[in-house]
């Protein structure tokens, strides 16, 4: 039963990222979008620790200290701003600003995932208070982490229609 439904509410997540994807003009990678949630690196440990009301990988967190799908899954998707870290000449930490259209498909990714998992309780500010509250910045580029401050408060205060017009701009300026 957990195999059906982790299969259903992964394929329920892709489907709500392209529809939201494609108002920002990103066709190709709405389409593409989380493919290696289906890889078995990916989806075994998907099916072993669903729940339903949130991310698989933070308990497979809670159990290991790690997830090791979600360090598969960072690595190979670009609109996780994970996936944006380097290390500098000195070792150090570098944290890359996302290119535009990762960052557009990012924030599809949050509001999809925030519908997905709440259902009917979903309101516009829901994906700001999850950043504000419950997202680790201290991994994020500064210039990525106001934008998006800046795009999920246009959410919260102006609605999905203005926040994507809005944002296919952005796209569009930052190519």
């Amino acid at each position: 039963m957990k195999f059906l439904r982790h299969l259903i509410t992964i394929t329920r997540h892709r489907h709500k990222v392209r529809k939201l994807c494609f108002k920002v003009g990103l066709y190709r990678q709405g389409l593409l979008h989380d493919l290696s949630k289906y890889f078995p690196s990916e989806f075994i440990p998907g099916v072993k620790y669903f729940q339903g009301n949130r991310s698989p990988q933070a308990k497979e967190r809670e159990l290991f200290g790690y997830s090791a799908a979600w360090l598969h899954h960072k690595g190979r998707n670009k609109h996780h701003f994970e996936y944006w870290v380097d290390s500098g000449a000195d070792n150090s930490f570098v944290f890359v600003k996302m290119p535009a259209k990762y960052f557009a498909e990012m924030i599809c990714d949050r509001i999809a995932a925030s519908k997905i998992y709440m259902g009917k309780d979903y309101d516009d500010s829901k994906p700001l208070e999850y950043f504000l509250n419950r997202t680790h910045k201290a991994g994020m580029n500064v210039e990525t982490c106001r934008d998006l401050e800046y795009f999920l408060t246009l959410l919260a205060d102006k609605g999905e229609d203005h926040m994507f017009s809005e944002l296919k701009k952005f796209v569009k300026d930052n190519k």
